[in-house]
C-alpha cells in the first residue's frame, strides 16, 4: 500500500486558518452597520463612511497576510 505524497508549504495552511479572522472581521463589521442603520435609520450616511473603513483595514490585514504566505515561502 502506497501513501499519497503531500507536497506544498505549511505557510498556505497557515494563512488559510488566518483567513478566519479577517473573515469574522467584516461579519461583524457588516453586522454592526445594519444593527446602527437598523437603530437610526437616519444616521446612515454616517455610519457607512465608518463601515467602509473598517471593512478597508480588515482587509488590508487580510492582504498583509497573504503577502507574508508568499514572502516566507522562500
Amino acid at each position: 500500500m502506497f501513501l499519497a505524497e503531500i507536497s506544498g508549504n505549511v505557510n498556505v495552511i497557515g494563512y488559510g486558518i488566518a483567513a478566519l479572522g479577517p473573515g469574522i472581521g467584516v461579519g461583524l463589521v457588516f453586522a454592526a452597520y445594519i444593527q446602527a442603520t437598523a437603530r437610526q435609520p437616519e444616521s446612515a450616511g454616517l455610519t457607512r463612511v465608518y463601515m467602509f473603513m473598517g471593512f478597508a483595514v480588515v482587509e488590508a490585514l487580510a492582504l498583509l497576510g497573504l503577502v507574508l504566505a508568499f514572502a516566507l515561502q522562500g
